[in-house]
Parts: C-alpha cells; structure tokens; sequence
C-alpha cells in the first residue's frame, strides 16, 4: 500500500477558464504526496473531456504532451456528468491501485485528498469527503440542495449526507462498482451499497475560481428523478396510497351526498364537481408521470447500449 499508484479523475465540461488552475493545483499536490510517500511514483491525474465545445480538450492535449502526471480521455460525445466520471474510473482501474475523483472546478478541497489516502493506507476502501457547512453557497442553492438530501432520504435512497462525487476507492470497491451495469448511473447512490470499510473526511467548500456553475435548477431536479427512480420504488408505493386515500375521500363524499338527500337538502355541485375532476384528473396524469418514469428507465435499461465511446487515450 505504500506504494499505492493514486488516479486523480476530473471530468471536464467547458471548463476552459477554470482547467490551467486546476491543472497547476493538482499537479502541485500529487508532487508532494509522492514526496511525502502517500502516493506511488507513477500516480497521475487524468482529465476526461465530456463532449466540451470550448478549448478544454487542447489544454488537456497540452497538459499531457507536458508531464508525465497527466493524461486525458477524450469521449465522443457529451454522455453527462456521471457516465464521464464513470468513464474516467474504469479507465484509470486497469493500472491505479487507488482513485479519487473531483470536479475540475476544485470547490472540493484539494487538501483533503491527503487525508483520503491516509484512510485507505488505515484499511479504508472508500472515503467519502463531506462539506462541513454551506456558508459559501447562496440561500436558494443552500435550501434546494438540502431539500435534495433530505428528498433522497425520505424516497428511502441510501446516500451520504453532504456529500456529491469527491471520494476515494479502492481498487477492489473500484471493481465492484463496475459491476453495476445500469445505465441511469447515480453513484451517489451506488457506493454506499458496495459495502466495504469507508470513512468520511470534511472539508469547508471553496468558491469556484472561474467559469460557472454545470449544475442548475432544471438539471439538479433530473438528477435527483434519476437517483429516485433508480433506487427506489417508493414513489410506486405512494400511488396506491394515494388511491386508497381518493376512495375515502369519495366514500365520505357519499355519505354527505346520502344525508343530504334523507334531510331534502340540495346539493350544490357544479363548482365542487368540477374542481374534484380536475383535482383527481391531475393526481391521474401526476401517477401516469411517474409510472411512465419507470417504464422509461426499464427501457433504457432493456436496451444494454454503451454508457460511452473513447475518442482519444493519451498518455
């Protein structure tokens, strides 16, 4: 383990302003761990450039013509956050004894890798880093994102608090996670089934040093349907509930209609009568919504079609 050979896997999106930084960073840091002898002499950080329109995949190219610690994966095309980090890990597997994996704009603390590797020189085989706080973050992206945590939990997915794809695993976690043949990836909720030794390391969320942000409103919601549906069927059981609690409703509305009618009463319905149609008709299409979101992903599924296309490999 001492000698442990350490992937540092970054997908990059557009990330052509932010990407010399990151780069000059992380080299510094992988310099000093291989010093300091918690990293093996051949570690390396390797890039994989996911579809970028910008110059991101020329400044990879330069970085990896430059040094020997550096490499980059260039995929055929944009396949999303996930299915490039998961390119990133399977490809580093075949030679690193140990990864950890960040996003290029380095708002992760790149001084907790260290960390990481002291944990898994302890024994650990995944080590997950985990924000302290959001003082950093503004009040909306602070309160989604906590409602996204607490969301995951309530539809019964098992995640880590706080915590988004910066950790580190072994190679034997590293192979069973590629076990996992699914095509809608959420590893958030994928590692914490492998269930091997891990350990947590906290660090305080740094501002993002240029560019802007790849993950607004509309696709943190995606990401979490995808999370949901991949890994619970809650949502399914929450639909008969839902039944179960209309039929009630409309037992109760009988009755009301049946003492009306004992009592010589009129009943007032047209109002009523159409809001409870449009209100069942929504909570119908609502149900169809969300049964057709696991039928979509069971077609994905069914299908077996590749995550990614490797373009370019360089060493």
């Amino acid at each position: 383990m001492d000698n442990a050979i350490l992937a540092i896997v970054v997908p990059c999106y557009n990330e052509e302003e932010v990407l010399p930084q990151t780069n000059a960073q992380l080299t510094a840091l992988l310099d000093g761990m291989i010093k300091d002898g918690l990293a093996g002499e051949g570690s390396y950080i390797l890039y994989v450039n996911d579809g970028s329109r910008d110059h991101t995949w020329d400044l990879i190219s330069g970085f990896a013509g430059g040094a020997n610690r550096v490499r980059g994966l260039k995929l055929a095309g944009n396949v999303g956050h996930q299915n490039a980090l998961m390119a990133g890990l399977e490809t580093a597997r075949q030679d690193a004894d140990v990864t950890v994996s960040i996003d290029a704009d380095l708002q992760d603390d790149i001084n907790a890798i260290p960390e990481m590797m002291r944990k898994y020189h302890g024994g650990c085989d995944i080590v997950y880093g985990v924000r302290r706080k959001r003082d950093t973050d503004s009040f909306f992206k602070r309160t989604t994102a906590q409602a996204f945590y607490k969301f995951m939990n309530g539809m019964g997915v098992k995640s880590v608090y706080n915590h988004a794809d910066f950790r580190l695993m072994s190679r034997r976690a590293l192979d069973a996670l590629c076990q996992y043949e699914e095509r809608n990836l959420f590893l958030r909720g994928l590692v914490p089934l492998l269930g091997y030794k891990t350990d947590k390391v906290y660090y305080d969320r740094l501002e993002r040093q240029a560019g802007v942000s790849k993950y607004p409103l509309s696709k943190m919601l995606s990401f979490a349907i995808d999370g949901v549906t991949s890994f619970s069927v809650k949502p399914l059981r929450m639909i008969f509930d839902l039944g179960v609690i209309f039929l009630l409703i409309s037992l109760a509305i009988l009755v009301y209609v049946i003492v009306s009618l004992a009592e010589g009463k009129g009943v007032q319905g047209w109002a009523s009568l159409m809001l409870s149609i449009w209100f069942v008709g929504g909570c119908v299409l609502i149900c169809l919504s969300i049964i057709a979101a696991y039928i979509g992903r069971i077609y994905t599924e069914d299908k077996h079609r590749p995550r990614y296309h490797i373009e370019q490999y360089l060493k």
